[in-house]
């Protein structure tokens, strides 16, 4: 340690009492947070690309300072998936700090690392009052049982009006219209369960029309339109 002339002519003065860091709630537990090594926690955050054309949900379930889930959903980048795939091999198993000074490849990811570093550092984490926290596979239950991201799409112009095309439910397939014209309910097609039927053995278009349901007055409505087409 080198000290400039002027510090080392003064003379020691004693500090006060040392109280340490606040403490952060994580998994159950207040921790006085001194190196990386003591945070631990599952949370999310979403990440944007500098032109804002895509986003990123990342989850992290941290231990003791290191990543040892993670899971990576993007949305609006065709470009974005493939970037997606190379940071699930490159996050797990880094420190947080070393993630969050790691190119994760695209713009929305290293975004997202940012806020879930900012987080978890902090004491903001999804399991900061869960005790123990939640176990590796964690993650997964965010995807439910088909291990689908959940996604919404809609479509709409003020000539034509609204298009549902996708729900957290799966893919929709026609909207019911009553006599007003108006959206009172959709057919959609749970895309996670076809693909599992399918996967099982069974018929692609018996395990279509299984994985077939309806939400809403659907039943008797007065008009049906494909969403897509019509």
């Amino acid at each position: 340690m080198i000290y400039s002339t002027e510090v080392e002519h003064m003379c020691p003065v004693a500090k006060g009492a040392y109280h340490g860091p606040a403490p952060i709630p994580e998994e159950g537990k207040w921790v006085q947070a001194k190196e990386i090594k003591d945070i631990s926690g599952l949370t999310h955050g979403v990440g944007w690309c500098a032109p804002q054309q895509g986003a990123c949900k990342l989850t992290l379930n941290i231990k003791n300072g290191i990543i040892e889930e993670a899971l990576v959903e993007t949305l609006g980048c065709s470009g974005m998936t493939h970037s997606a795939a190379m940071a699930s091999e490159i996050l797990i198993g880094k420190t947080i700090l070393e993630a969050l000074n790691t190119d994760l490849v695209c713009d929305a990811i290293n975004t997202a690392m940012r806020e879930l570093f900012l987080q978890i550092v902090y004491g903001r984490s999804q399991t900061a009052f869960s005790e123990n926290g939640l176990p590796i596979g964690g993650s997964l239950e965010d995807l439910g049982k088909n291990l689908r991201s959940q996604l919404g799409t809609m479509y709409a112009t003020r000539a034509k009006g609204p298009r549902y095309l996708e729900m957290t439910e799966g893919y929709v397939t026609r909207l019911a219209l009553n006599k007003e014209n108006e959206i009172v309910g959709y057919e959609f097609v749970n895309l996670g369960k076809m693909m599992n039927a399918i996967r099982g053995g069974t018929d692609a278009n018996e395990a279509l029309a299984k994985a077939k349901s309806h939400y809403g007055q659907f039943d008797g409505a007065a008009k049906y339109i494909d969403p897509r087409a019509e």
